[in-house]
């Protein structure tokens, strides 16, 4: 991956220096110093200026993806956020469909060996509080915001190539992820980085919102699996060890591992538009077929996350500054 993202920024005439991540109970990691235009939500939007480049490219420019497509394939991060996509749609349309449609041109014209695109689990709408169903490989589409429903559409353009041009692509759809580097505008590392900084934890609606957590581990685990192994054409769900945990049951146990008063740390705020109420994923096939299976418990790893944050407050406080507050106050 390191030399992907070189040959990127260099192929996009970008300076960049590479640095290994001093970060102690992780496996060895590397992150990239650039300039970038700060043209995508995760970058500051004060020109260009140095950022630390996570290992990860950010919503490059659509128009110029098909340059670096070639054997690079997997470095493209589409946008990921739902409160987001309510406050700007169009954006979200442009990244995730017209950008997965420039990346499968390009891929088809390249030739490459394999494309995977990675979805999400929110594609296929909501499931009820009052049953024990998952979500499977044969669910229907349901996207209930303008994030899932423009992942929804990449799904399907990314079948077309299968089917129209036989351009050989798999496609995982995973559960909520968890872990170090998450944009603290998500909801764990949001709920800890205001703890962190004596604030309250903000809780959509009456918090029982049900959500599986995938160990970012997990979830790298099976994509590579996906890609080595996966049979060209075929969807996989992606879910953790922890099925059918509600928001407020999180924070508590957030507040639990930092001592934390819960009443005292929480406030209940207006529910967003389109709230699913209940995510579910059954991992079955990719555990029967490519014999793939989650392996971090949520607590033990949640606990280790907010250790990661806990220890690494210069990253998450520059991530926090500049336009992600402008975001915050909406």
């Amino acid at each position: 991956m390191a030399n992907q993202i070189s040959l990127l920024l260099t192929l996009q005439k970008k300076k960049f220096a590479v640095f290994e991540r001093n970060n102690p109970g992780y496996k060895k990691s590397f992150e990239f110093r650039t300039f970038f235009d700060g043209s995508h939500y995760g970058l500051n939007k004060k020109g260009k200026q140095k950022i630390d480049y996570e290992g990860w490219v950010y919503d490059v420019e659509v128009e110029r993806t098909h340059n670096f497509v070639c054997g690079i394939g997997n470095v493209v991060c589409h946008n990921t956020h739902v409160d987001r996509s309510i406050l700007g749609p169009a954006t979200f349309v442009k990244t995730n469909v017209l950008g997965t449609q420039v990346l499968l041109d390009a891929a088809a014209e390249h030739q490459v060996k394999r494309f995977h695109h990675v979805s999400t689990d929110e594609v296929f709408g909501t499931l009820s509080l009052d049953t024990k169903t998952k979500f499977t490989e044969d669910t229907p589409y349901r996207p209930s915001s303008p994030y899932s429903a423009t992942k929804a559409a990449a799904d399907h353009l990314v079948r077309s190539y299968w089917h129209t041009y036989e351009l050989p692509v798999t496609i995982s759809n995973c559960s909520n992820n968890f872990g170090p580097y998450e944009h603290p505008e998500k909801f764990i590392p949001l709920a800890v980085t205001n703890l962190l900084e004596n604030k309250k934890v903000p809780i959509y609606g009456d918090g029982k919102y049900v959500r599986d957590w995938l160990y970012v581990a997990d979830h790298c685990r099976a994509i590579d699996v996906i890609l080595n192994m996966g049979k060209l054409g075929d969807t996989y769900l992606i879910g953790g060890m922890t099925n059918d945990i509600s928001n407020i049951e999180v924070v508590k146990i957030i507040c639990e591992i930092m001592n934390k008063n819960f009443d005292q740390s929480i406030e209940f705020i207006k529910d967003r538009p389109g709230h699913d109420r209940r995510y579910s994923v059954d991992w079955s096939k990719i555990n029967r077929e490519l014999k793939w299976k989650p392996g971090h418990d949520f607590k033990t790893w949640l606990q280790k996350t907010v250790e990661w944050y806990t220890n690494n407050q210069s990253w998450w406080r520059r991530a926090k500054s500049g336009e992600y507050q402008e975001y915050y106050q909406k």
